[in-house]
């Protein structure tokens, strides 16, 4: 990363603007073009520096829910599972771990109801227990380069 790269960070963590060319605004806050800025998050994504770039929403602030949820999956049937896991809408995304609890996902489901439900649907589908995770409280790391 270069000096660029670290500001395009530090400055998009804070907000992006809410306009017809954000981007463009963005870029010009940063003194630099648009098309370097899209290709430069784009680097940094395809270079695995980033891992997303997108909205955070609060969805419970919605009316939705959000929970973490681990499963202890026999490591002959991990494959099978996480197809089922994955095919399920309210999976945002599913890893696995080094682990006794080998499989961890997220459900994200339009009310806070609908998380037992997606548990009761991928402990039918898949034969096992899911351990549920909710959050307790909420933090944010931000994560802060000298440019």
């Amino acid at each position: 990363m270069d000096a660029t790269d670290r500001a395009i960070i530090n400055s998009l963590q804070g907000g992006f603007p809410i306009c017809e060319r954000p981007y463009q605004a963005a870029a010009e806050q940063l003194g630099i073009g648009e098309d370097e800025l899209l290709a430069r998050l784009k680097h940094l994504l395809d270079d695995k520096i980033l891992t997303r770039f997108g909205p955070m929403y609060q969805i419970e602030r919605m009316g939705g829910a959000f929970s973490l949820a681990a499963m202890r999956v026999p490591e002959a049937d991990f494959e099978r599972v996480a197809a089922i896991v994955n095919a399920m809408p309210e999976v945002a995304h599913n890893y696995q771990r080094q682990h006794s609890l080998n499989m961890w996902f997220v459900l994200a489901t339009e009310t806070p109801d609908g998380i037992a439900s997606a548990i009761a649907k991928i402990e039918a589908a898949t034969g096992n227990r899911v351990i549920n995770v909710p959050k307790e409280r909420e933090y944010f790391v931000g994560a802060r380069f000298v440019a």
